[in-house]
């Protein structure tokens, strides 16, 4: 039997309107799911206790998530890419109080912490001042970290450090093991892996630097000496050079390899730097008038000079060929007896200057603007003996 309903036309429009009104209801509620699950220009959080490796952000930082750092490419400020970085370790030691993303050079920074003297470290920190690797000073070479401790990172992605008054140590970053040394009694300040394998070190032998001295020493992997400079044989064993003493003879402070085979010497003591032949020939002296006791010359590629002046008024020069100031930057003042202990400046890929003093790091733009500053939190020195053992000496910025 088949039941038949008159069909009223009133029923029929209800019905058809009810039918549209449910799909439209339908399409809005699947919209509002959708939307509801993007985030744009942000992360989605992570579940508690866990930590995202990898994760896009657009100009913001986000807790647990990568640093956005933005970099200039080409000359147009517009175009711009994401750098993402590793998070590290918070360590309340440290504080980054002033960071512009899109002005600052991207990467890491590895530099030698030593204001906890019981506990004295190689730390590499990114941009926001955690720590992604550390390498505790053992406890044999814990008093061998004053004055000069120098530490860089080499191709090989190893570290080469120098323990004043004891020897240069190569460290794998892996295994944290001790790779290669060479034992030295006035190895201080710096040194440096040569192309073919050899390592120029720099005996300016912190109050240990003699007349009959070697200032710099170029050695092998075997650990012999191939090469040698003693400022003896090119001059300064007269007047007024040959009476001076002040920790040291000439404190030799910083030595590298030119490109075209000649070497660059920072005879402190003398208010100068020297390029030497492979002959040991003095073919250029640099900065009278200008440097200061000054630290760590650094060749440009446009064959400038720069350098830290740690003296009277502490600043970061540039100088060119003439020895004329191209560019400098005064070191203001952070804490009591931080500045006097400027002892590096290093340009970056992007133009702008890192430079180190006792208690922090900053990096300054051409124009002089901070654009990322990272410093010890709460340290105060007291005096500038005190700055110069327990505050920073070199830092290196590792290109991200």
């Amino acid at each position: 039997m088949v039941l038949r309903i008159k069909q009223h036309p009133l029923l029929v429009s209800l019905v058809k309107n009810w039918f549209k009104i449910g799909i439209l209801a339908v399409l809005i509620i699947g919209t509002v799911m959708i939307s509801g699950c993007t985030n744009t220009g942000s992360t989605i959080p992570a579940p508690q206790g866990t930590t995202p490796q990898t994760v896009a952000i657009a100009t913001t930082t986000i807790p647990n998530a990568s640093i956005p750092v933005t970099t200039q490419i080409g000359l147009t400020s517009s175009s711009q890419t994401i750098v993402m970085q590793p998070r590290g370790v918070a360590d309340p030691a440290f504080v980054v109080d002033v960071m512009i993303p899109e002005k600052i050079a991207p990467g890491t920074t590895l530099v030698g912490d030593l204001h906890d003297q019981t506990q004295p470290r190689i730390v590499e920190v990114n941009m926001l001042g955690e720590i992604v690797w550390k390498y505790d000073i053992p406890e044999e070479l814990k008093a061998y970290t004053n004055l000069g401790f120098s530490v860089v990172p080499l191709q090989n992605g190893n570290i080469l450090a120098v323990f004043p008054l004891n020897g240069v140590y190569e460290i794998n970053r892996t295994s944290k093991n001790v790779v290669w040394k060479f034992i030295d009694s006035k190895a201080s300040h710096d040194a440096e892996r040569l192309d073919n394998g050899n390592t120029l070190v720099v005996d300016g032998g912190y109050g240990r630097d003699t007349i009959q001295d070697a200032q710099v020493t170029e050695i092998n992997p075997q650990g012999q000496a191939v090469w040698s400079w003693y400022a003896k044989d090119h001059g300064f064993n007269q007047a007024p050079y040959n009476t001076i003493n002040n920790q040291g003879w000439t404190h030799t402070n910083a030595a590298s390899r030119l490109q075209n085979g000649d070497t660059l010497i920072s005879l402190r003591n003398f208010n100068r730097v020297v390029e030497v032949d492979r002959d040991g020939k003095i073919v250029r002296t640099i900065g009278e008038g200008t440097m200061d006791q000054q630290h760590d010359p650094e060749a440009l590629p446009n064959g400038n000079i720069l350098f830290a002046n740690p003296g009277v008024s502490p600043k970061a020069v540039e100088i060119n060929s003439q020895g004329q100031v191209v560019w400098n930057y005064i070191i203001p003042e952070a804490t009591t007896f931080s500045s006097q202990a400027t002892r590096d400046a290093d340009r970056l890929q992007n133009g702008n200057t890192l430079i180190t003093t006792a208690n922090r790091l900053i990096e300054v733009t051409p124009q002089g603007d901070i654009v990322w500053q990272f410093r010890l939190k709460d340290i105060q020195f007291v005096n500038e003996d005190d700055a110069k053992s327990r505050g920073f000496y070199k830092a290196i910025r590792i290109p991200a």
